[in-house]
């Protein structure tokens, strides 16, 4: 059998040569993105035409040209003007911590199969739920995401919280949590996921200023134990992603507290606030909840994807899947931490503890402190322009780094305004220079940004304001 393939593929010197030249295209990528030297976030193509473009690169592109295409033809989040979804600019170090569990590919379902970032997990989760202000009985561990995160939570307080052995037996009664109608999506997918159906989620309004409304919370039960849902958990947002607003998670723990209800933050945003001097007070409460999700490929400059799952007894964090392994694992009597496949969604996982790991063991804590703080000091800042523009206003005052805004005119209708905003960021985006995203609020359009860059500055911001109102003229000249 001719092997040629097998050992071209695994030869040390040509993955030395080509790792060597992709670090250099990556630090060369991150030197014109940080100091501006390349203008444009993003080079806008329709899908169809990025579609034919790798089709034709697969059969007749230039293999030593690849790395350079895909950096330019994807959306550089180095840049300090792309200021659109909730992903960070990496730290550059966990570069290489992601080259290291690709090629080390430990899957980290039992010890053995992931020694080093198994330990590293123990101390990075409890080092989190100190942060949060949990005890030393207190346990996490990391998942894939806080969509997954938030669905394992859930069912955990299921497990806690209703007495029938769901888990191994299934259910006929009706289920519901109580969320607020400002939360993340993924919350409702996972109630769904469960079974809970529709009417299991009791959708908890919102205030004016977008935060859960907890006056309304005891109507609220009240009414779904009418219609027979035996409610067993209550989901805070921390904050919630369209509009960055953290809910009043200490009244949310006062009421889970009343009624025996689980308590789950989810933090994948800005659970991180934990780690800042200055902003920790917008999570006041979050040590009472009974579970947290934080995502550190948010607000923790870590790859996609890494999330901490948190649980104030950490006899929960062991208990939600329980199911045979026995080629793999075997029933203990003492706190098997290390085998992670007992205790998470995924049986193989890959092992993003050294990320995390790695950031504190060569900047310490403090480097989570300064990135929360400058970018939610940037969100401010960004909404006190917003304020001052003639013409433009803001959805709420900004909680974080996250800032919804729009053209207003009292002569034109919701509809021609809400048209005329989203024209204005399908241009930008086709521009390619600033990437910004866009939400509806309550019927109303509004374009959005989340300051993710600590290298962002409010000159970026009176730019891009300059940059809106000048479409903003070319859309309304009467010659246009």
């Amino acid at each position: 059998m001719d092997k040629s393939l097998l050992q071209k593929a695994y030869s040390p010197q040509d993955f030395r040569k080509r790792g060597h030249i992709l670090i250099d295209q990556l630090a060369d990528h991150l030197d014109a993105q940080i100091n501006e030297e390349s203008t444009a976030t993003l080079d806008w193509h329709i899908p169809e035409d990025e579609r034919a473009f790798w089709n034709d690169f697969l059969e007749n592109g230039d293999e030593n040209e690849l790395f350079a295409q895909i950096l330019k033809r994807t959306t550089s989040v180095h840049n300090p003007k792309c200021i659109g979804h909730q992903v960070t600019p990496t730290a550059p170090i966990t570069a290489l911590t992601a080259m290291m569990s690709g090629f080390l590919n430990n899957g980290m379902a039992i010890y053995e199969m992931g020694m080093a970032p198994s330990a590293m997990e123990r101390i990075i989760t409890d080092l989190v739920c100190k942060k949060i202000g949990y005890n030393s009985d207190s346990r996490g561990f990391l998942t894939s995401g806080g969509t997954l995160a938030n669905l394992t939570a859930i069912l955990s307080a299921r497990k806690a919280k209703v007495q029938n052995d769901i888990w191994n037996e299934g259910h006929e009664q009706s289920l519901g949590i109580m969320v607020s109608e400002e939360a993340h999506y993924c919350v409702d997918r996972a109630a769904k996921i469960m079974g809970l159906g529709e009417k299991g989620i009791i959708k908890i309004p919102a205030t004016e200023d977008f935060k859960m409304n907890t006056s309304t919370l005891e109507s609220e039960l009240e009414k779904a134990s009418a219609n027979n849902i035996e409610v067993f958990a209550i989901v805070g947002s921390a904050p919630s992603t369209a509009t960055g607003v953290y809910d009043d998670l200490t009244a949310i723990a006062n009421f889970a507290q009343k009624h025996d209800l689980w308590f789950h933050v989810d933090g994948a945003h800005g659970g991180a606030a934990i780690f800042s001097e200055k902003y920790k007070y917008t999570v006041a409460g979050i040590d009472q909840a009974d579970s947290v999700a934080i995502d550190g490929h948010k607000m923790m400059m870590l790859p996609t994807i890494t999330t901490a799952l948190l649980f104030k007894d950490g006899n929960h964090s062991h208990a939600t899947f329980s199911q045979k392994a026995d080629y793999l694992l075997v029933q203990s009597d003492d706190e098997d931490w290390y085998n992670k496949a007992k205790r998470t969604f995924e049986c193989t996982k890959t092992m993003m503890s050294i990320h995390w790991y790695t950031m504190l063991k060569t900047y310490g804590e403090g480097i989570f402190d300064e990135y929360v703080t400058q970018l939610y000091d940037l969100g401010k800042a960004f909404g006190n322009l917003v304020q001052n523009e003639p013409n433009f206003e803001l959805a709420i005052e900004p909680n974080s780094n996250i800032i919804c805004f729009r053209y207003v005119d009292a002569n034109l209708n919701l509809n021609t305004l809400n048209d005329l905003n989203a024209n204005i960021r399908q241009q930008l985006l086709e521009e390619g220079e600033f990437y910004i995203v866009q939400t509806k609020l309550r019927g109303v359009h509004y374009l959005r940004c989340t300051v993710m860059n600590p290298f962002t500055t409010e000159e970026h911001f009176r730019v891009l304001l300059k940059k809106v109102k000048e479409k903003l003229e070319a859309i309304l000249s009467p010659n246009n």
